[in-house]
């Protein structure tokens, strides 16, 4: 399918072919008919990609302060190899869209197939031919409105929350400071509110536009006149004054300051300098509020990715209904939005479109689509057919199923690097992704998932996407009979891995086992190995120590929306380095974590495992830590000796009172676990961690989580020491295992 996307490092702008998006639970899939380019927010985005490296820096400090910060905690290398994926990158472009649905993800009642709907959402509702589009980001349109006109819904509901944030009342005088889109349809919603409106303009042609559609004054923000000219037309001075320019000074913000009476309001919309001098605001006792997009929601995970609504009781206008008002007004002819759509140009013509918007005034242009004059375009969600080829003699054909950072930063470059692998197919839920990691990395082609598991020219599958979904490309690729390397972890609920274990025991039963490996990478460090040969021939149990200073994630990271969130997500990185380490069965496992609310998520966790010998291992995780100290320290104790490793870069191994030091660059082992994995794989051997190990592990990870997410009971008495242990039945290892 067609999809215009930008060059995060040149802001190029072209036109792509990309593979359609899935149809995952809780949204829907939508052939576009028509979609906005915003005269504003898109044409800035495009200009801070064209901005050079130091450029873009100046232009987001925020964004440099992460990699610094990230830098300090992982080191240059790694900070760098971030950036440079970031930013050898695609991305959509668009936000505000319309068309029809094709089809409804599991657990979405109100979309049927053929629902026109408007659609919201920055890398969701793209300028693309098909988009998935979660529940919440999409409303039905009205049988009286066109989809032409739908199409600007987003944008409205940001001019409508602007509103909203001010709390005009009947009567009131709103100054709208800049007559762009969002300007005016500001003034237009203003007026339908029972309130005066004045707007101004740099431009007297916008000036004058906006008195067109409706506005009772409009000034040019350059007319020496002005401040007498608003006070005289509102009696008292302006009400409210809502900036819907941008700029990079505050003189939008100043120029309001001047024109708004005694204790009005400034909401600000769009992207101004907020340096305004103090005396202005006091003098006035002005009070300032931003305008965060279209309503509450934006920018909330839980509400636009995971579907889950505010009650209406308790937040009433939401950015869907905010949408949902919006095309109620153009349903009922009161919003006129014809005009400002004067320009219109075919998918094949929107990279030019672009530039025409930045060289012109016009307030947007209008992207038409071929389904909206000739029905489905069967080009947008057809399912490619690749001809089987030949296996090249003592090569690997890979296919990757997810091509996020850690993906395109640490699995592919080392994939590339191993003699006899051939990157074949890449694969995403989006498909934006797998286009940009067929062009910078050098897959053969992109596609989908579903494509891509029954490609007859992949022989091996990776799925590298993100945690929740673990499970679900697994279990369909299993039957496919090819072997698989899945990223930890191997699945974060209960009936996922039970699932995992009846499949593997029933291909296993038709006497072809499942090549399956887990990223469980530590374990394959280098001086992971340099630990477990020094306690090689040991007779005693062990003790162990495992401390990880993770530092705190905040709750809407997508790790902490993911079930299971970093418990099931990281910490069975340090069940696994334990198990390895030990070489024993889990038998037994307790937890308990700090009781800190919400604060940090609950990431404050010490763990311990016993095994099989008797050994036992302590795991402490921790959120509430300082991040300039090192993340992961591990410590053993056995027959009279300590090994002591410092973030897998310095190693001390004492025994018999000497001390033998090991420095080195940190290496996680993902080489090395790549390595092994495409060696087995070629030659047929086992996976280099079993399957029933790789079960343990995740068994022994689901029970910690089990544990913590247990009510919380304080002892009644300082003696009382509360524990909340699980122990396995006959050893962890061989719980519904098959064909280990």
């Amino acid at each position: 399918m067609k999809a215009v996307l930008t060059n995060n490092k040149t802001g190029e702008i072209g036109l792509h072919d990309i593979p359609p998006p899935e149809t995952l639970p809780g949204g829907i899939l939508v052939e576009t008919h028509f979609s906005v380019i915003s005269s504003g927010t898109e044409r800035a985005k495009v200009e801070t990609g064209e901005k050079s490296l130091l450029g873009k820096a100046i232009a987001r400090p925020d964004l440099v302060r992460q990699v610094l910060d990230y830098a300090r905690v992982h080191g240059i290398r790694e900070a760098y190899q971030k950036v440079r994926s970031r930013l050898e990158g695609l991305a959509p472009l668009g936000y505000s869209n319309s068309g029809v649905v094709l089809a409804v993800g599991e657990g979405v009642n109100e979309f049927r197939a053929g629902d026109r709907v408007a659609c919201a959402g920055a890398g969701y509702a793209n300028h693309s031919e098909v988009n998935f589009i979660p529940r919440n980001l999409a409303i039905g349109v009205p049988a009286s409105v066109p989809l032409e006109h739908a199409a600007i819904s987003t944008i409205g509901a940001i001019a409508m929350q602007g509103l909203r944030q001010a709390e005009v009342r009947f009567g009131e005088t709103v100054i709208v400071i800049g007559a762009g889109l969002i300007g005016v349809l500001t003034v237009q919603l203003a007026m339908v509110a029972g309130c005066r409106v004045v707007a101004i303009d740099v431009d007297p042609q916008r000036v004058q536009r906006a008195i067109d559609l409706g506005a009772h004054a409009g000034f040019t923000a350059a007319d020496a006149r002005l401040p007498e000219a608003v006070s005289g037309f509102s009696r008292y001075g302006g009400d409210v004054a809502l900036i819907a320019a941008a700029a990079r000074s505050s003189e939008p913000v100043e120029l309001a300051a001047k024109l708004l009476r005694d204790r009005g309001r400034i909401i600000i919309v769009g992207d101004v300098g907020l340096g305004v001098p103090r005396a202005l605001l006091y003098e006035k006792e002005l009070s300032v509020a931003l305008s965060r997009s279209y309503g509450p929601g934006r920018y909330d995970p839980t509400y636009e990715e995971s579907g889950v609504d505010y009650p209406i009781g308790y937040v009433r206008w939401t950015e869907r209904r905010n949408m949902e008002a919006f095309l109620d007004y153009l349903a009922a002819g009161t919003i006129n939005v014809a005009p400002l759509l004067e320009r219109r140009c075919q998918l094949e013509e929107a990279p030019l479109a672009y530039e025409e918007i930045r060289q012109s005034r016009v307030y947007t242009v209008l992207i038409h689509y071929p389904a909206s004059d000739s029905g489905p375009v069967p080009s947008a969600v057809k399912k490619s057919q690749p001809i089987a080829r030949p296996r090249p003699e003592g090569a690997l054909r890979v296919g990757c199923i997810g091509a996020g950072s850690f993906a395109r930063g640490v699995i592919f470059p080392r994939l590339r690097k191993i003699h006899g692998v051939t990157l074949e197919a890449v694969a995403t839920a989006t498909g934006v992704a797998a286009e940009a990691a067929r062009k910078v990395v050098g897959f053969h082609r992109a596609c989908t998932p579903e494509e891509l598991i029954v490609d007859p020219n992949v022989d091996a599958l990776f799925i590298l996407t993100r945690h929740d979904s673990h499970a679900r490309y697994l279990l369909t690729a299993l039957p496919k009979c090819k072997p698989i390397f899945i990223e930890k972890p191997l699945c974060v609920r209960r009936e996922e891995l039970t699932a995992i274990r009846r499949m593997y025991g029933a291909q296993a039963e038709l006497g072809a086992t499942p090549f399956v490996m887990a990223g469980f990478n530590r374990r394959f460090a280098p001086l992971t190995q340099k630990v477990r040969d020094f306690f090689a021939g040991r007779r005693e149990p062990m003790m162990v120590h495992v401390r990880v200073n993770a530092g705190y994630l905040p709750s809407n990271h997508w790790v902490q929306l993911s079930y299971g969130g970093r418990m099931i997500g990281e910490l069975c990185h340090f069940v696994d380095w334990a198990r390895a380490v030990i070489g024993q069965p889990i038998t037994s496992v307790s937890a308990v974590g700090l009781p800190d609310g919400s604060k940090y998520n609950r990431d404050n966790t010490a763990a311990t495992l016993v095994f099989q010998d008797g050994s036992i291992a302590n795991l402490i995780y921790v959120a509430n830590g300082d991040r300039t100290v090192r993340k992961e320290y591990f410590e053993v104790f056995c027959e009279g000796a300590v090994a002591r490793l410092d973030d897998l870069h310095i190693l001390e191994l004492s025994r018999g009172g000497k001390t033998r030091t090991y420095k080195a660059s940190q290496d996680k082992g993902h080489r090395k676990e790549l390595e092994l994995t495409a060696e087995a794989m070629l030659s047929g051997r086992p996976s280099p961690i079993a399957f029933g190990e790789i079960c343990e592990v995740t068994e022994a990870t689901l029970r910690i989580q089990e544990t913590l997410r247990q009510p919380f009971c304080p002892p009644s008495t300082g003696a009382e020491i509360m524990t909340r242990s699980v122990s396995a039945p006959s050893g962890m290892a061989n719980l519904g295992v098959v064909g280990d």
